[in-house]
């Protein structure tokens, strides 16, 4: 059974960090892409960062760039996205995606989400 399970997530103040995880299992974590996206209250899903299977290579939303690192451990199924300088806008929450990409077609699964909010 595949199951990705967001961790970290809560109140933080403005400027502050915090740092999400995901735990991955029933796949084989290694050969998927891994994304992060988030949803606030009345706006579209949208893609925060993403990292290839091997870490190699790593992308960002404009806004994210500089503030949020997205990394993985192969060795414990885990992707991680630290997020610095958090504003008020970042408020959402925060959905890990493993994503493969075959001949056969697109695979991918999600997670159940976890909430970040920033606020004074």
């Amino acid at each position: 059974q595949v199951q990705l399970v967001e961790s970290g997530g809560g109140l933080v103040q403005p400027g502050g960090s915090l740092r999400l995880s995901c735990a991955s299992s029933g796949f084989t974590f290694s050969s998927y892409g891994m994304r992060w996206y988030r949803q606030a209250p009345g706006k579209e899903r949208e893609l925060v960062a993403g990292i290839r299977s091997t870490g190699g290579v790593t992308t960002y939303a404009d806004d994210m760039k500089g503030r949020f690192i997205i990394s993985r451990d192969n060795a414990k199924n885990t992707v991680y996205l630290q997020m610095t300088s958090l504003k008020p806008e970042d408020t959402a929450v925060y959905y890990c995606n493993a994503i493969y990409y075959s001949t056969n077609g697109v695979r991918d699964y999600w997670g159940q989400g976890t909430q970040v909010t920033v606020s004074s």
